[in-house]
């Protein structure tokens, strides 16, 4: 056997060893008193009539603050971020104390429903992106295969001439 595969074995045989010694004992069942552990009261469910309610009482306050607010600044979020903070953390709040998650599927509708009361005409102008001319596109990929290849044939030039540059 080559002496540097024989040094390999002996250092892959003495990393296991040692990973084996170090990993020893550390396993997090071992040593747990399982009835020490208290348990968990069961789950409550989400009371989806209540959290329908309480985004009601949400959307309401946050439309009476956007009563406050000039219509054509609507789209304009630094007029109205405080009062668009509050309502997010409303519905978070209200969700996470009757016991649903936040956000799901109610308060997505809901909060999809004040966008579209107040926010629907704050659209932008779609910018349209197209292809770049198939000129350009050949050029952008062909620069790369051309320089990985001429890097390769570098690479097997400079192998086969060792003697000479060594």
């Amino acid at each position: 056997m080559d002496t540097n595969a024989l040094a390999v074995f002996k250092l892959l045989v003495v990393g296991i060893l040692v990973n084996s010694w170090m990993t020893r004992g550390s396993s997090a069942t071992e040593n747990i008193n399982v009835e020490s552990i208290p348990r968990r009261p069961s789950v409550a469910l989400c009371n989806e009539t209540q959290l329908l309610w309480e985004m009601e009482v949400c959307g309401e306050e946050f439309k009476q603050k956007m009563d406050h607010v000039d219509p054509q600044n609507w789209c304009n979020l630094t007029h109205f971020i405080s009062e668009y903070h509050l309502f997010s953390l409303c519905t978070e709040t209200n969700a996470e104390r009757i016991n649903c998650y936040w956000p799901n599927p109610l308060v997505e509708s809901y909060i999809i429903r004040i966008h579209k009361h107040f926010f629907s005409n704050c659209t932008l102008e779609r910018v349209i992106l197209v292809d770049p001319p198939d000129d350009t596109l050949t050029i952008l990929i062909l620069i790369p295969v051309f320089l990985t290849l001429a890097m390769i044939a570098l690479v097997v030039w400079c192998s086969k001439r060792s003697d000479i540059l060594a």
